[in-house]
């Protein structure tokens, strides 16, 4: 206890000066720097929605006829098994000169996350733009969500840059942060999961968890403006990962907590040791990079025909980010025997893990349909079923790719629309047992650095 009258402790020894009170939330909101930013955000948000629009629509565009169109166009009903082989080397040809000689080396490395560690600044949106536009369509094992959320931060930061307000880390840095989110938002369902993601990846609460959401929910919510429509406009469709046919619902019994607990570990087992070789793949490819990064992307496509030559099915199923697999998966879940699941997980399985060290794009979407094939392969067990085999199993492998529990269980919830609803307490304790066990088996990322203008 300090003696009265003096600045010094009872232990001896001149106390430093005061550290000054944080100030309280009503004054940081009604502050005009912050209303200020608010504005800023909102206006931000439909063009971050717009550029992300187009981004993805062209990205779709690119992936229909790598994969549709152009087999057609030389006399097969569908992609061939040997189909994969020469677009990933092409894609490894195109990638390889981007990661060795563009400013950002075409984005993060997914293995380590959305953040991968290390910020991005306006300078390396060509090389991530590019990066995704001409490796996504061809097959790479990676989602267009990083390079979204690098998209939305990076054309924020251009506005700080523009107004010359780049001295206010804080701001700048709330900026980035609400133009990634406006970004992401445009494909996870909406604000509310981009929210929650915002909160949870956060690490912190009170006054200042609420100052940071905020901005945010501006721009996301303005952004969404986009795609829900306004007035007599209906908006813009984007392929945003939705599942329109889903397995009926069914009421949880105690057969689905009696394998589901287990399944759900076991989904976050293969997700986890998937991710592994990704640390892997990055270590190898740390020299001879651009030779290396060819090298994967070969290996990612022979992946992909091995799926195709043990099963007979289209190698497609297998490539990309795997959203269009888990809408068949979920509409149709008796069309896959339970020998195409696991040989979808193990090429799959293998092919994402390989990419996520080398390759670019995001690491979520391939997770998703991998958990959710995991799951569906064990859904003929008494008492478990389709519906909560696919709800652990979206759960389970989101859990653990995000390490954020509370966004998975959330974003199942949303994929699932009213059919989640009584599967609640199955997600919840899914995302629980996957996050811890995902923790026992992955490294810690490093913590992530402040973002650059």
């Amino acid at each position: 206890m300090a003696s009265e009258g003096t600045g010094t402790p009872a232990g001896g020894g001149a106390a430093g000066p005061a550290a000054p009170a944080p100030p309280d939330l009503r004054t940081v909101l009604l502050s005009r720097r912050y209303l200020r930013l608010l504005l800023v955000c909102g206006v931000l948000g439909v063009p971050i929605a717009l550029a992300c629009f187009f981004f993805v629509s062209f990205q779709h565009q690119l992936q229909h006829w790598v994969w549709e169109s152009l087999p057609e166009a030389v006399g097969y009903d569908r992609a061939p098994w040997w189909w994969p082989l020469p677009a990933l080397l092409l894609a490894g040809l195109i990638l390889a000169p981007i990661v060795t000689r563009m400013p950002g080396g075409g984005g993060h490395v997914p293995v380590h996350g959305l953040g991968g560690g290390r910020p991005l600044g306006p300078k390396d949106l060509p090389g991530v733009v590019l990066a995704a536009l001409a490796t996504l369509p061809l097959g790479v094992v990676l989602g267009p969500e990083a390079p979204l959320m690098a998209l939305g931060s990076g054309l924020a930061l251009l506005v700080v840059q523009f107004a010359r307000r780049a001295q206010e880390p804080k701001a700048t840095a709330m900026l980035a942060t609400a133009g990634s989110t406006a970004a992401i938002s445009t494909i996870l369902g909406g604000p509310v999961v981009a929210a929650v993601m915002v909160v949870e990846a956060a690490g912190f609460g009170g006054p200042q968890l609420v100052a940071v959401l905020l901005p945010c929910l501006v721009a996301s919510g303005t952004g969404a403006l986009v795609f829900t429509g306004f007035g007599d406009w209906t908006g813009l469709s984007v392929g945003a990962l939705a599942l329109p046919n889903v397995p009926p619902n069914v009421k949880p019994d105690a057969g689905d907590f009696l394998w589901g607990i287990p399944v759900a570990a076991l989904v976050a087992l293969v997700v986890a040791g998937a991710h592994r070789i990704g640390y892997g793949t990055e270590t190898w490819t740390g020299r001879h990079k651009a030779r290396r990064t060819v090298a994967v992307a070969v290996a990612v496509g022979v992946c992909l025909s091995a799926y195709a030559v043990i099963t007979g099915r289209n190698p497609q199923e297998a490539a990309l980010s795997g959203q269009a697999a888990l809408g068949q998966l979920a509409a149709d879940p008796q069309s896959w025997s339970v020998g195409a699941l696991v040989a979808l997980v193990v090429c799959k399985g293998l092919a994402w893990g390989i990419s996520l060290g080398a390759l670019r794009g995001g690491p979520i979407f391939p997770s998703v349909l991998l958990g959710g094939a995991t799951a569906m392969a064990f859904s003929g067990l008494a008492g478990l079923g389709p519906t909560p085999a696919l709800a652990l199993g979206i759960t389970a492998a989101a859990a653990v790719v995000t390490r954020l529990p509370l966004t998975s269980a959330v974003l199942t919830t949303l994929l699932l629309g009213g059919d989640a609803y009584d599967q609640m307490p199955l997600i919840v304790l899914s995302s629980v047992v996957a996050t811890v066990v995902g923790q026992l088996v992955n490294p810690p990322e490093p913590k992530p650095q402040p973002v650059r203008g």
